[in-house]
């Protein structure tokens, strides 16, 4: 499972950078698995601008940072003292001011991961002072049915959405597809799925396309989350089918997921939106 580093973000050069201008700070740190963790970072002697649900900001370190010791060999940098930067969806609801939070995979060959999983509470960062993009709930019509589709790490801009939208009562009806390998990568599980007990019009489907991998029996759904839209499972769980003129899909993961899951939603009528032509199907695509 890949962070998500956008391929509809602009890439940022490094820049030189020193310790002074390293201007936030790690204030919670939680282990989820093997390689996963979520981190909150708080800015230091600055305040954190709005933000929507669905958009993302930059973390960074200088490519002096440490290394986790035990990712790969990485080659020699030619310029130690600039800026390592990536994009990461932010976890947090724009209702929480003080802080920001992410969902971050360790990739062992990356540039950047391996040195924010060195960071500990206490230890110093960059954040970009402005929080960006496009993959936002308010391309929806307020009060449209959801189905929200994520693959790994995607799963991060659905969290904020939902802390930010979800409650007792809430009308509309909302679905999270969340599919990873092993349910070992399956974060925010105990979240989402005490989400769905207090609140009868949220649906939650983890699925896992590796059971013969899990240390003990899955009992949940196997296979991969496109197979959960073509399965009915959510026509028989919301007591309708959802069509166009009552629902509105959110994609967010791998390329494959993606490009299947749009053709299984063409063929029942939604369209991609785009600013001229708005539609019902909204991608943000990584790898």
């Amino acid at each position: 499972m890949a962070i998500p580093v956008y391929n509809t973000r602009p890439k940022v050069r490094g820049v030189a950078v020193s310790r002074s201008e390293l201007n936030a700070i790690v204030t919670e740190r939680h282990e989820l698995g093997e390689g996963v963790w979520v981190v909150y970072v708080a800015p230091k002697g600055w305040a954190l601008p709005g933000f929507e649900t669905g958009q993302y900001a930059t973390l960074g370190l200088p490519g002096t940072a440490p290394r986790w010791n035990g990712a790969d060999p990485e080659p020699p940098l030619k310029n130690p003292e600039r800026l390592i930067k990536r994009a990461y969806s932010i976890v947090s609801s724009p209702l929480e001011s003080d802080h920001l939070e992410f969902y971050l995979v360790l990739i062992n060959s990356g540039s950047l991961t391996p040195r924010l999983f060195n960071l500990q509470p206490g230890d110093r960062l960059w954040l970009s002072p402005k929080i960006i993009g496009t993959f936002v709930l308010s391309r929806a019509p307020v009060g449209v049915n959801l189905v929200f589709v994520a693959t790994g790490a995607g799963i991060a801009p659905y969290v904020s959405m939902l802390r930010t939208i979800l409650g007792p009562d809430t009308k509309r009806k909302i679905a999270l597809f969340h599919g990873v390998r092993v349910s070992q990568d399956l974060g925010y599980m105990k979240e989402m799925l005490a989400l769905e007990r207090r609140n009868p019009n949220f649906t939650y489907i983890p699925v896992i396309s590796r059971p013969q991998n899990e240390v003990t029996a899955w009992k949940g759904r196997t296979g991969y989350v496109q197979q959960v839209w073509e399965s009915g499972e959510l026509k028989e769980k919301w007591g309708f089918a959802p069509k166009p003129e009552n629902t509105h899909v959110f994609l967010c993961g791998s390329p494959g997921m993606i490009e299947s899951v749009v053709k299984l939603l063409e063929k029942d009528g939604f369209a991609e939106h785009t600013r001229v032509h708005p539609g019902q199907i909204h991608l943000e695509r990584y790898w």
